[in-house]
């Protein structure tokens, strides 16, 4: 059975999946982007396109790296447990404990599935609240809206990490290592291409190691 193919497995989500701003530029340059990823170009894909706003087109690419990470980590639920994974870790080196400086300010040890539930409803509720990401046209970013957006690929990131230190070999035998690789290599490139993460969490820091072939 695969996991990203068209079998039942590929039908379970973590979380609901997150539409494209309506009212704004989203539904135009989520276009753009369904476009040159088909083209196989993951350099152009990554792009700003000419003439489009830096912020508008970081808040459509949250939104719809959100999604490949909900789906690629919804169909790992099953093995992701608090049995299996009872701390959420990317190797030895690297533990990742939460808090979000609100309902939680000082960091806790909870398992993988907690960590990312508590990840995800994090990175919703960012999404959510058109003071951070608006949804009409014309409508200001705050000031502060860059800094959301590295913490919320920051973030991601960090479930990456987990699929590819903990979850690799489940993948590997059902044959679709290639697509998460592709998945990965898209996202790093777009982290890459405005600097949103820096070096501490480059793919080679959390012992994710192929090679990078574009």
């Amino acid at each position: 059975m695969s996991l990203f193919g068209l079998g039942s497995r590929n039908q379970k989500t973590f979380r609901p999946k997150k539409s494209a701003p309506s009212g704004s530029k989203g539904a135009q340059l989520k276009k753009h982007i369904d476009a040159t990823l088909g083209s196989g170009n993951l350099r152009e894909a990554v792009r700003l396109p000419p003439g489009e706003d830096l912020n508008e087109w970081l808040a459509i690419n949250a939104v719809d790296f959100f999604n490949q990470v909900n789906l690629l980590y919804g169909t790992l639920t099953e093995f992701c447990t608090p049995s299996t994974c009872p701390t959420m870790t990317a190797g030895a080196k690297y533990e990742y404990r939460w808090a979000d400086g609100v309902t939680i300010k000082k960091p806790i040890e909870v398992s993988a599935p907690k960590y990312v539930e508590y990840l995800m409803e994090w990175i919703e509720t960012q999404l959510d609240n058109e003071s951070i990401f608006p949804q009409r046209l014309g409508a200001p970013f705050p000031h502060y809206f860059l800094d959301v957006v590295k913490t919320v690929f920051k973030r991601l990131f960090r479930v990456y990490a987990h699929i590819y230190h903990s979850h690799f070999q489940m993948i590997m035998s059902l044959k679709e290592e290639a697509h998460l690789n592709t998945c990965f290599k898209h996202f790093v490139l777009f982290t890459w291409e405005f600097r949103l993460i820096d070096q501490d969490t480059s793919p080679s820091s959390c012992g994710v190691n192929f090679v990078w072939d574009f």
